[in-house]
C-alpha cells in the first residue's frame, strides 16, 4: 500500500512519522493553520476524523493548501465515507473496525488504508485477505503494549498503528515494539490551544511528539 506522490512516497503511512495526529475539526477554517503547525512540528500524516460536519471541508482545504501534509480520513465507517473522503482529497483511510463491505471499498479506493482490529481473530482474518497494516483500537483498553507484544510472535507479518488512550507517557513503549510502525493520538492538539488558535503551541507539542521514538 504505497501512496502515490511525495511526501508519502515511502513504503507506508506507518513510516511517515512516529505519531499520526488524530484531529477532530469543529471549524474548517482552522484546518489549514492547524495542519501547517503539525507539519512544521514534524508530523506530516494527519488523520481528520469524520466526526463533525466540518471534516470533509477540512480535508479538502488541507489537501489543496498544505502540500507537505499527507491528509487522511479517520472514523471511516461505510463505503459512502470512502467515496466522500476520496472526493475531498484524502490520501489514506482509517477505520475503527471493518466489515467485508467496508474492506472491499477501502481496497478499491487505491489509497493506503488501516482497518481497525482489537483481537487476534480479526488480525488473522485481515492477513488472510492480504492486509498487513492495521489500526489497533482501542489500544489501551484492548490490552495495550502487552497484547501487541503477544501478537508479534505468532503474527509477525502484521504491523499496527495503535490508537486510543495513548499519550506521550506511553507512546514510546508502543513505538519500541517491532510490530508498531506509529501511534495515533491527539495530545498535541489540546482543546484550549485549538480554541485559542495557538498554533505555535501545537507546533511545539508536535515537535516533541515527532521525537518520541526511541
Amino acid at each position: 500500500m504505497t501512496p502515490s506522490s511525495p511526501p508519502s512516497s515511502r513504503a507506508s503511512v506507518l513510516d511517515l512519522a512516529p505519531v499520526v495526529p488524530v484531529v477532530v475539526v469543529a471549524d474548517a477554517l482552522d484546518a489549514v493553520p492547524l495542519a501547517r503547525a503539525l507539519v512544521a512540528g514534524g508530523l506530516p500524516a494527519i488523520e481528520v476524523t469524520l466526526r463533525t460536519p466540518a471534516a470533509l471541508d477540512a480535508i479538502r482545504a488541507v489537501a489543496a493548501e498544505v502540500p507537505d501534509a499527507v491528509v487522511g480520513a479517520g472514523t471511516v465507517l461505510t463505503p459512502e465515507h470512502v467515496a466522500a473522503s476520496l472526493a475531498a482529497g484524502a490520501r489514506f483511510l482509517v477505520s475503527p473496525g471493518w466489515t467485508d463491505g467496508l474492506l472491499d471499498a477501502m481496497r478499491a479506493s487505491g489509497v493506503p488504508f488501516l482497518p481497525g482490529v482489537s483481537t487476534a481473530s480479526e488480525v488473522v482474518a485481515l492477513l488472510e485477505r492480504g492486509v498487513r497494516e492495521m489500526k489497533f483500537f482501542p489500544a489501551q483498553a484492548a490490552g495495550g503494549t502487552a497484547y501487541l507484544k503477544s501478537l508479534a510472535g505468532p503474527l509477525p507479518q502484521a504491523r499496527f498503528c495503535p490508537t486510543g488512550g495513548i499519550g506521550p507517557e506511553c507512546a514510546p513503549d508502543y513505538l519500541a515494539l517491532p510490530n508498531v510502525g506509529c501511534v495515533g493520538g491527539s495530545w498535541m492538539l489540546p482543546a484550549d490551544a485549538v480554541a485559542a488558535r495557538d498554533w505555535r503551541r501545537v507546533e511545539d507539542l508536535a515537535r516533541a511528539a515527532s521525537a518520541l521514538r526511541r
